[in-house]
């Protein structure tokens, strides 16, 4: 039983589990009487809401949200996440509610099994902006149907309160004939040994058939039936190469629940691609016949087309609460923060006109529209901006902002588990804006916390700026480099003219400083706000060019782009000057270049599930 008081109003829900139905009596203990039915239309408004909500969830299965986004949207190609960088995006899925992470796939590398595992350790334990929901996220990792990758992973994952191996096989007959070259029989037999194992290790075992969207369906219940038995606790369906239509989708979901022994025992989830662009679509079409888990990516970046969108399918949900049967636990007003903030981190601009997190979402050009809005936003808004997070991103710091006012901006925006050194930094670089820049948003917040997780000490920068100077006319540019390389604690020093700029000559300079040349795949910059005085944001991706130089940079660009699998580095940068921006994003880039260099990762492998 449940009370909640408000003004002398003493509701209390009593829910009865056997029947799974609320019943609700009103007591007025005050000097008035107060119908239920005028709730709506006082200050009291609030509690009817609530009580709505908990009527609504005692009859309805909670949908539970599996985020991809540091696994399969790190697929996503020339996007190259540092360790650093991942957790910070996972502490943030973590405050925005994310039931299930996926980490990584730790036998890919040894930077991904050290990524997952510090995700395991750090984040895995955390309930900051969880309390509603009660308990920390369920850490989970990738591993192929071989014994020996289960092992790493639950190695990986092993520290986190709660864990879960990922396992998966592929049981089209495509997959089965020309990759992996086994018959039906010994798909099954591999998947069961392998969840098998996997339960050995954790009680939370999921198992997903690879292509399931072209694989024989009667083949994918036996298949599934058997990983039951074996002690799989959720069964995963992935649409891998996105080829399935909504309809076409949520009527295979329906049928292999229904035909497949012991269906009832486990969690079904979901798994879509968007290679014809209806991920988003396949996956409510799951949700109506049956799946009770989503496994989305934030902006749904992700292999080829990308992956569901986390915050379409949420906001679906939450925009038709009588229309789908499941609710979330998601903290709908942290959507615009995390999207930029992995935005600028991965390097993927998000589209202006993307649902729920763009740029244009909640914008109206037409006169008529614009009519409608300022009468009542419900003519044309179907989602409040606030709902979103959209509202709040112009909240303004000034230079005459403190330190007390600074850091509860950043606890607001999910960066208050920052250490006194990293507060300082940041609050270094907050001052430096603010005096060339009379109104500091949170976007400029976001953006300049986003440059400084990239070029964070703790993932070993090889080579930092000490000193810029670019001289720059009409027919051509100088630009003189100072760098330290801090491995050697050398100061090297060149300078070099760019035909095309200030921005040529500068990258020139560099990679003279660096001793190797450099192809630039992608250069992007946008102002993050409004006036002469906005912040300027800087993503570029680079690949080593190691083929013989040509007779100028500017050949480079009638030069083919490359092999479709050579590695590529994505780097970003912030300044009010937009050639310090780019600076600092091209040499954010050669860093991760020289890193990974200096690893020498072997085997390294990417995985489309």
């Amino acid at each position: 039983m449940h009370t909640v008081r408000r003004r002398g109003v003493n509701l209390v829900i009593v829910v009865t589990h056997k029947m799974r139905m609320c019943f609700l009596l009103l007591i007025c203990t005050s000097f008035f009487t107060l119908p239920l039915c005028s709730l709506a239309n006082t200050r009291q408004s609030y509690l009817y809401h609530h009580i709505h909500t908990a009527m609504t969830k005692s009859s309805k299965d909670k949908l539970i949200i599996f985020d991809t986004t540091l696994r399969d949207g790190e697929q996503s190609p020339g996007v190259t996440l540092t360790v650093n960088e991942k957790i910070e995006i996972a502490k943030q899925l973590s405050r925005l509610g994310v039931d299930v992470l996926e980490a990584g796939f730790p036998v890919a590398s040894q930077g991904d099994f050290d990524a997952v595992e510090r995700i395991a350790t750090e984040v895995g334990p955390l309930m900051v902006g969880r309390e509603a929901i009660g308990k920390p996220m369920v850490i989970a990792g990738l591993a192929r149907a071989v014994p020996a990758d289960i092992q790493r992973c639950y190695d990986a994952i092993a520290k986190a309160p709660h864990k879960r191996i990922h396992t998966f096989l592929a049981t089209s007959d495509i997959h089965l004939q020309h990759k992996l070259k086994i018959n039906r029989e010994e798909c099954v037999a591999r998947a069961v040994t392998a969840v098998s194992f996997a339960k050995t290790l954790v009680d939370d075992v999921e198992f997903s058939p690879e292509d399931a969207g072209r694989s024989d369906q009667d083949f994918l219940c036996k298949v599934l039936g058997a990983v039951i038995e074996a002690g799989a606790t959720t069964l995963n369906i992935p649409d891998t190469v996105g080829y399935n239509m909504p309809e076409e989708y949520g009527s295979m979901i329906k049928y292999l629940i229904a035909n497949t022994k012991g269906s009832d025992k486990v969690i079904w989830s979901a798994h879509c691609h968007n290679d014809l662009g209806l991920a988003t679509a396949n996956t409510l079409s799951g949700i109506i016949n049956g799946i009770r888990q989503v496994e989305v990516t934030i902006n749904g970046i992700g292999e080829r087309a990308g992956n569901t969108a986390m915050e379409e399918v949420v906001m679906a949900v939450h925009t038709h609460p009588d229309f789908f049967p499941v609710y979330h636990t998601i903290n709908t007003p942290l959507f615009f923060r995390i999207s930029q903030l992995v935005s600028s981190l991965s390097g993927m601009v998000v589209q202006s006109n993307k649902a729920i997190v763009g740029a244009n979402a909640f914008l109206h050009e037409s006169g008529i529209h614009q009519d409608g809005v300022l009468k009542n936003k419900t003519t044309y808004e179907i989602i409040n901006p606030e709902t979103v997070g959209a509202n709040t991103i112009n909240l303004v710091l000034g230079k005459h902002s403190g330190r007390a006012a600074f850091r509860s901006r950043l606890q607001d925006l999910g960066f208050g588990e920052l250490s006194d050194e990293e507060f300082q930094v940041a609050f270094n670089s907050f001052k430096a804006l603010a005096d060339s820049k009379k109104r500091v948003t949170e976007q400029d917040l976001l953006a300049l916390l986003s440059d400084q997780v990239s070029s964070s000490a703790g993932d070993k920068a090889t080579f930092v700026v000490k000193s810029l100077q670019v001289v720059s006319g009409t027919s051509f540019a100088t630009a003189t480099v100072q760098l330290q390389n801090t491995v050697t604690d050398d100061v090297l020093i060149d300078a070099a003219i760019g035909k095309s700029g200030p921005i040529e000559a500068v990258f020139m300079a560099i990679q003279r400083l660096v001793g190797k040349k450099i192809r630039l795949l992608k250069f992007d910059i946008t102002a993050v706000g409004e006036g002469v005085d906005a912040l300027g944001q800087v993503s570029v991706k680079i690949a080593e060019d190691k083929s013989v130089a040509s007779a100028s940079d500017s050949d480079e660009s009638t030069e083919k782009i490359g092999a479709p699998n050579q590695a590529t580095y994505h780097g970003h940068g912030a300044d009010s000057d937009i050639i310090q921006a780019a600076t600092k994003a091209y040499l954010n880039a050669i860093n991760r270049l020289v890193a990974n260099e200096n690893e020498r990762i072997q085997g390294e492998r990417q995985v489309d599930v």
